[in-house]
């Protein structure tokens, strides 16, 4: 997995400061390659698959694949809620009856509980990450890596209403063994990504597609943002990817737990 380091400190104008992270995430796929490594063990499936507010730990490891299997795909949209791009997104996701993870950033879900509960109500995961989007963490101190996962938890279970995240990805893939422990500790899986969009570029949509379409052979987790700028031309590469994927047989599922 690529580090986004261009986007380390943005999330500082919310809370006052970023701070910092960076170890490269890497985990299962049950696909030929994937862009983040080899995994160190398989993903455990014995953990409850649905939504719960039961605290139960899971595995450490990070995860890739699909509870779909080996065609399945993992949508995850990371950095949100935002006011103006979730909607949409969420729009789209509805038309085409995909279900997605949502990483979300601790300071915008405490923003926007509104748009976390949509997210909730249409069927989504939540996925913790981090409360300040500090893509340095892995450098900083196990206390700091844990305020900014711990805080980060409450802050979203808070503005779902009770609806705790069920994964962990660390921004920019900054996992440290410590944090991976602490999360899954938490019933929060490690969630890694195969296949990076960067709708973070300004390419525009056409760009987009063709990453997906060229990268998509690394695995089943691919990584689209919601906030952050505008995210227009990820919406568009959206609205002609996810029928494209169901053209190449896919299924749309969730990451394994």
């Amino acid at each position: 997995m690529a580090r986004h380091g261009g986007r380390r400190n943005w999330y500082g104008k919310l809370i006052g400061a970023a701070l910092g992270v960076t170890v490269l995430a890497t985990g299962a796929s049950v696909w030929t390659a994937q862009a983040g490594g080899t995994d160190t063990a398989t993903p455990k499936t014995t953990a409850s698959a649905e939504p719960s507010n039961e605290v139960r730990p899971v595995a450490a490891t990070i995860v890739h694949a699909s509870d779909k299997g080996p065609r399945g795909v993992n949508i995850t949209i990371d950095d949100g809620p935002d006011p103006v791009w979730t909607p949409p997104m969420l729009d789209l996701l509805r038309e085409h009856g995909v279900k997605a993870t949502f990483c979300m950033v601790g300071t915008q879900a405490k923003a926007h509980p509104d748009l976390v509960k949509q997210v909730v109500a249409a069927g989504h995961r939540l996925c913790d990450h981090s409360v300040s989007h500090d893509t340095a963490m892995d450098k900083k101190s196990e206390a700091y890596q844990s305020q900014q996962i711990l805080d980060a938890e409450r802050m979203i279970t808070e503005a779902s209403g009770g609806v705790r995240p069920m994964y962990y990805r660390a921004p920019g893939g900054a996992f440290t063994p410590a944090s991976r422990a602490l999360a899954a500790s938490r019933g929060m899986r490690p969630l890694g990504w195969n296949v990076d969009s960067k709708d973070f570029e300004r390419g525009g949509a056409d760009a987009i597609v063709a990453t997906v379409q060229r990268q998509l052979h690394n695995g089943p987790t691919l990584l689209f943002h919601d906030a952050g700028g505008d995210r227009s031309q990820t919406v568009e590469a959206l609205r002609r990817i996810l029928p494209w994927l169901k053209e190449q047989g896919c299924s749309f599922g969730f990451p394994v737990r």
